[in-house]
């Protein structure tokens, strides 16, 4: 499967510590962005390319990252668009399977918010590919209507699941603790939180609207 990687600046606690990630780091694309191109350094991984205004980096800092990454978008600090949301649109012209976004759970919420509606637009434009949030605790997915097959993970064994902007209708779960069948997410309903897969695998099934799936561990 071929995966790219964003990484944005948020606080270094809240970027996935990718010795978890479920595959060998060179045989994935590293973007950084702003920050998180200095993040991706730190951890030692070198990104295919960097992207920002890099407001947040010293000029000691813009002057290292320079010299380690061949490839260095610099963007104006006026922008319509935040850094992360023009290294996902980077992300897409490398034709991936899978787009991974992570330092954007932590710090600003404004910057979050502003992630989740970005991974919601781009999945529902692009259903073919997987958009996933990521930290070490967490893997934010948006679910188009239909039906999904979920896979049992052993360290984000905790499944949730929340309409996003629009109901969900017709909901089914088959193959967790708390199998439903039927049923009806409102915007602002939190009573599917916390199920867990009961086998190796399980589906979720909806007719209509937009399922925020989140998977966390304790």
């Amino acid at each position: 499967m071929k995966r790219v990687v964003v990484c944005s600046g948020g606080p270094s606690k809240e970027v996935v510590d990718f010795k978890q990630l479920p595959f060998h780091t060179d045989e994935a694309i590293f973007i950084g962005a702003d920050r998180g191109a200095l993040g991706l350094l730190e951890a030692g991984i070198l990104p295919n390319e960097a992207i920002g205004d890099f407001d947040s980096l010293t000029q000691e800092e813009q002057s290292f990252m320079k010299q380690k990454i061949q490839k260095v978008t610099e963007l104006q600090m006026e922008k319509d668009e935040t850094d992360t949301h023009i290294a996902i649109l980077t992300a897409l012209e490398y034709k991936p399977e899978e787009v991974i976004v992570t330092g954007v759970t932590g710090g600003r919420l404004d910057h979050y918010e502003a992630a989740l509606h970005d991974i919601c637009r781009f999945q529902m434009e692009n259903p073919t590919i997987i958009f996933t949030i990521q930290n070490n605790q967490n893997i934010i997915q948006f679910l188009p209507s239909g039906t999904h097959t979920i896979s049992f993970d052993n360290h984000y064994k905790y499944v949730s699941f929340f309409s996003f902007g629009e109901h969900v209708k017709n909901m089914n779960l088959q193959g967790f603790l708390y199998d439903v069948e039927d049923e009806y997410i409102n915007v602002g309903n939190a009573k599917f939180t916390s199920n867990e897969l009961k086998d190796r695998t399980g589906t979720i099934s909806f007719t209509a609207g937009i399922c925020l799936m989140i998977r966390s561990s304790d």
